[in-house]
């Protein structure tokens, strides 16, 4: 009998009560929100292995609300919603999603994602993986958890400010090209903008200044970035 706990962040109520039911006949533990307003108590007092995450909510969006769950958990977060688009999608799993479903949806595909997450996550599989961590002076980032770790903090990042980080410091003190970075990025290169690389690396400089990490990025002029690390970090 399994004895997961799962999460259900939906503000319907009659999608919300009907995916419990069925999930709870799987014998999962399930807990759907009483107070959106009281989202990361509840969230923490029932620590879930897994989330079911809608994402039109009231006052904030499931965007946002995965980016705090992600800043407390790394269990699986499945995004559940009508709205289908690419971008949508593209932003679930940038904002710390794990997977996206759209409704209307079967049951049984729900069903075969959360144990195909749970099983990934705490079951055979993840017997076999060992956590990827890339070590630089005293800063420690964590691929699959998606955070820099200090001495002191645990910082969480999105999925790009990650693989930008990824690449910096595999290679450090060695100089990443704007070309490698793009091709690590976006699938097609041809289609991004030449601002939004500066864009993206101005965002984790900034992330880095604002949790007080003194190592920095820096611009190598016509030929791409570096990751400087500092004698406070080394």
């Amino acid at each position: 009998m399994s004895t997961h706990r799962i999460y259900i962040v939906e503000d319907d109520r009659k999608i919300a009560s009907l995916l419990a039911d069925k999930l709870r006949k799987y014998h999962y533990e399930v807990k759907t929100v009483d107070d959106f307003d009281l989202l990361l108590e509840e969230f923490e007092d029932f620590d879930p292995h897994l989330i079911l995450l809608d994402i039109n909510l009231p006052s904030y969006d499931g965007y946002y609300w995965c980016r705090q769950f992600r800043t407390k958990t790394t269990c699986p977060i499945v995004f559940i919603s009508a709205r289908s688009g690419d971008m949508d999608q593209v932003f679930a799993l940038e904002n710390g999603g794990d997977d996206f479903i759209t409704k209307p949806f079967h049951y049984e595909i729900v069903l075969a994602k959360i144990r195909s997450h749970l099983r990934r996550t705490y079951g055979e599989y993840a017997l076999k993986q060992e956590e990827r961590t890339i070590k630089l002076g005293k800063l420690c980032l964590y691929l699959e958890r998606i955070e820099i770790h200090t001495a002191t903090l645990q910082i969480p990042l999105q999925k790009r400010e990650c693989t930008i980080l990824e690449l910096l410091m595999t290679q450090a003190p060695k100089v990443v090209t704007r070309e490698q970075l793009l091709e690590e990025l976006w699938d097609d290169q041809a289609f991004v903008d030449e601002n939004t690389l500066n864009v993206n690396m101005t965002r984790v400089r900034k992330k880095l200044q604002e949790y007080g990490i003194t190592s920095t990025i820096e611009t190598v002029r016509g030929a791409g970035y570096r990751f400087v690390l500092s004698g406070e970090e080394s």
